[in-house]
């Protein structure tokens, strides 16, 4: 080889140091891993070491005075080639990728570097070609490409919104249906979500927590423009990732990375909510039959006891005066007083008794907004305009959830009485829910023509009606509101110094 036999040693230099000596040049050209090849200004190959022939099946031999075309494949772009030599005619180096041909055929992909060789004169006298056969790891970079398509259009084409979160809570990666849920509520849906978890976990929710841990199924509501309420159910995942620093090669440390899941629950969550009204309705309208079986017959209890006590009084003063005088009459007072105390006891008997359902944590917003949810048709046909103003962080409360609704919906109902009976022309009420020191308080306002203060304090007497007569009303709606305050430990009054109506305050203490 010709090019082989061009290195010489050189006389000492400048320095009085000698150059390099060309053997050893010699050597690692030919001992190199990489595959070198010199060719003439017309890629006439006069050069090849045994790592070029190793790659493309020639023998050395086999490749000298071969033009380099002699490698090329059709596949390779025009454009490719004519690129490398206009940097070549520029006298600069050209690197990229060409799809060469070995000698059976078969192709391979080459990573190639071109660099023109200079005389002393700046002519470029040769070119020096290094090439390394990369198909292998291009093969392993498209099918992680693959892969990770594949893992994305799978990600995409599920209904579940997916949401990837590095070790500083920053998204690495979403689906196309987390997209879509940011196009739905007109921001990224990220800091609602958080917020929600932190209102939904009982012991709050710490991202750097969930990030070691991850985090169980949690129903959430995010806020929505739509009709139905947004709902959905949130779990975490921590999956550990390679770090892919260079610090990280040898230590193959993993950093932690947090996919939160978002199942749209919003359909299943109103058919559950309206079974929900469904069966608080069936079992209202069970407890309304028999408060009124109640009230009928606690009512005849009350209006039978005053005479029969006029009669025990009768009894006992006519057998102080006339014991022997009018034993007749004595013996019919006696009469009358066992069988009044025996209709008396029957009728007692007879009232049902009120059912104790067991208490549970309470969210006395959502409770009073299902009530408001049965009540909406009265409401509606009795031009009543409701202003609800909830407190958005009010604590829970414990408490029995069907006599709370009960308790609320007579309150209510006794507002919306007042209005429509009143032949009020302004009819509102107002709702309010809001914390004060350990108590939560429920205020009533309606623009009706209020309780005088006479009556404030009577009208929680049973059977006391402010109402006329005919009207209805039995005078046992506060009586029972007040029972139930009382058995939850709260308190109900009316405030006296509220002159545009009525106002009810209901206090329950919260967990």
């Amino acid at each position: 080889m010709q090019a082989s036999n061009s290195f010489h040693l050189s006389q000492p230099n400048a320095t009085g140091t000698e150059d390099f000596p060309a053997e050893v040049f010699r050597l690692a050209v030919e001992q190199a891993a990489i595959a070198i090849a010199i060719t003439d200004l017309r890629a006439k190959i006069i050069y090849v070491n045994p790592s070029f022939a190793r790659i493309t099946g020639y023998s050395q031999q086999e490749l000298l005075g071969q033009n380099q075309s002699l490698l090329s494949y059709k596949v390779t772009p025009k454009t490719v080639y004519q690129a490398l030599w206009d940097c070549l005619e520029k006298q600069e180096s050209w690197s990229g990728l060409l799809v060469n041909r070995r000698k059976d055929g078969s192709r391979y992909l080459a990573d190639l570097t071109i660099t023109p060789v200079l005389n002393s004169a700046g002519e470029t006298t040769h070119y020096l070609g290094m090439q390394r056969d990369v198909t292998e790891l291009h093969q392993l970079e498209k099918q992680i490409s693959n892969q990770q398509r594949l893992m994305e259009s799978a990600l995409d084409a599920t209904q579940a919104a997916m949401v990837m979160l590095d070790d500083t809570g920053q998204p690495l990666l979403t689906n196309r249906s987390y997209q879509d849920l940011a196009e739905r509520l007109q921001q990224d849906p990220l800091p609602l979500l958080i917020q929600a978890l932190q209102r939904e976990t009982p012991d709050g929710f710490d991202l750097p927590r969930a990030l070691r841990q991850g985090f169980a199924e949690t129903e959430i509501q995010l806020p929505s423009r739509q009709e139905l309420p947004l709902w959905l159910n949130a779990s975490g995942e921590v999956i550990e990732v390679k770090d892919t620093s260079a610090d990280a090669y040898y230590a193959k440390t993993t950093r932690p990375t947090l996919l939160i899941t978002l199942q749209d629950i919003s359909y299943l969550k109103h058919q559950q909510n309206q079974l929900q009204m469904t069966s608080l309705q069936a079992l209202l309208a069970e407890q309304d039959r028999l408060q009124s079986v109640r009230e009928a017959l606690l009512g005849a209890v009350f209006h039978l006891e005053r005479p029969l006590n006029l009669v025990n009084a009768a009894l006992r003063l006519v057998g102080r005066r006339d014991r022997d005088e009018n034993p007749a009459l004595l013996g019919l007072l006696a009469e009358v007083q066992e069988a009044g105390q025996e209709a008396l006891e029957q009728l007692t008997r007879s009232v049902p008794d009120t059912s104790q359902e067991a208490r549970q944590s309470v969210n006395l917003n959502q409770l009073i907004k299902n009530t408001l949810s049965l009540m909406t048709p009265r409401l509606l046909a009795s031009g009543v305009e409701l202003d609800w103003q909830p407190q958005s962080d009010l604590p829970s409360i414990e408490g029995r959830p069907t006599a709370l609704v009960n308790l609320f919906k007579q309150l209510l109902d006794n507002a919306v009485d007042a209005l429509v009976e009143g032949r009020c022309q302004q009819r509102e009420i107002r709702l309010i829910t809001r914390q004060v020191t350990d108590m939560v308080e429920v205020i009533i306002e309606d623009t009706g023509h209020g309780i005088s203060a006479a009556d404030q304090f009577r009208v929680f007497e049973p059977f006391y009606t402010s109402r006329m007569p005919g009207s209805g009303h039995l005078g046992m709606g506060l009586t029972l509101a007040q029972e139930i305050v009382n058995n939850h430990q709260g308190l109900l009054e009316i405030d006296p110094d509220y002159v545009d109506g009525c106002r009810l305050k209901v206090l329950l203490p919260y967990v």
